[in-house]
Order: C-alpha cells, then sequence, then structure tokens
C-alpha cells in the first residue's frame, strides 16, 4: 500500500479512497494503513480488527470526503448528514497514550490498552472537525490540479502555490505534456 501523506491525518484516510484503485480493500490493508499512519504504535497488536472496523472507517472516509469537498466549493450533496456523522465519532473518547520503556531503555510510546475501533475513529474524526474549524489550516486545503487526480492535501509551501500532490508524480505528468503541447506546436 502506497501511502500518501497529505499533511493531516484525516486527510490521508480520504486518500485511500482518492486514488486509482481502493487501498482498504480489506482487513490487512487497514491494519497495515493504521499502523503506517500512526494511529497506533508499532508493534501494537489489532486483535479486534475486522470487517466491521473496515466498513466503519471507509464510512468516515467518505464522510470527511464530502465535507472537504463542501469546503472546498467542490459538492455540497449530503455534508449536513456527513457533519453530523463526524460529530458522533468526534465525541468518543481517543484511545489512552502511556509511556514506557523499550528494548533499548528509550521511552516509547503505546496504548493504554488494546485499540477500540470507535477510538480510533475518535482520533480520525476530532482532526476532521480540527482541519475544518481552523480557518488557517482551510484555507491551505487543496485538491490536486493533476488530470484525473482527487488528492487532497495541506499547501505547506513557502508562496502557497502548490498545484499538486506530488511534484514527481503529477507535477512532472504536467510539465511532460506541456513541453509536448510546445513540440508540436513547431
Amino acid at each position: 500500500m502506497v501511502r500518501f501523506d497529505s499533511g493531516r491525518i484525516c486527510l490521508d484516510l480520504v486518500a485511500t479512497g482518492a486514488q486509482e484503485s481502493e487501498q482498504l480493500c480489506g482487513v490487512a490493508e487497514l491494519g497495515r494503513w493504521l499502523l503506517g499512519a500512526g494511529l497506533v504504535p508499532g508493534g501494537t497488536r489489532l486483535a479486534g480488527l475486522d470487517a466491521d472496523w473496515l466498513a466503519r472507517f471507509v464510512e468516515l472516509r467518505y464522510c470527511i470526503a464530502q465535507l472537504v469537498h463542501a469546503e472546498l466549493g467542490t459538492s455540497v450533496e449530503g455534508a449536513s448528514t456527513a457533519l453530523d456523522r463526524v460529530n458522533v465519532l468526534a465525541a468518543a473518547p481517543p484511545p489512552g497514550v502511556r509511556a514506557i520503556r523499550g528494548a533499548d531503555g528509550g521511552l516509547v510510546r503505546t496504548l493504554s490498552r488494546a485499540p477500540e475501533c470507535g477510538a480510533l475513529l475518535a482520533v480520525v474524526a476530532r482532526d476532521a472537525v480540527d482541519l475544518l474549524t481552523d480557518p488557517e489550516a482551510r484555507a491551505r486545503l487543496r485538491q490536486c490540479e493533476g488530470d484525473n487526480c482527487r488528492l487532497l492535501y495541506l499547501d505547506t509551501s513557502r508562496g502557497r502555490r502548490r498545484r499538486w500532490c506530488s511534484s514527481e508524480v503529477c507535477g512532472n505528468r504536467e510539465r511532460v505534456a506541456r513541453h509536448r503541447r510546445r513540440v508540436a506546436a513547431l
């Protein structure tokens, strides 16, 4: 699974369904995403992870995408229902964390108990609420301008003129297309 770093955990979740293929197509992929996104520390056992978790994370992803697209002005359909659902999920308590000594003697973060789906959903939903209620962060919200790319990200560039999710992928495609148009015009 390729993980896109959008700058926010809620947008990272949206990215799992915004690319050419579904990235959360099974429970194992969700488990890898939870670890890769940092929602659970490395080595955490995800004993309760099942198809219900997957369905609930996909539902949250859909709700967040609706809200973000409403903020960007690209779609408002279903945004009110999505907001209600995100607010319900955000109200749950997040997982408790604690520091313990690792094998090397240094402090490492761990969860105070086995992670529960509702607690992990709360972390992502709260991040969406924080993003969408913070005027400065919301003003940095962008959708990639690349052809057929739907990835969302926070523009943290110096001049706030970032256009693509990745300069190496979508940006490079645009530059190649522009070059081909110039050569064809000669």
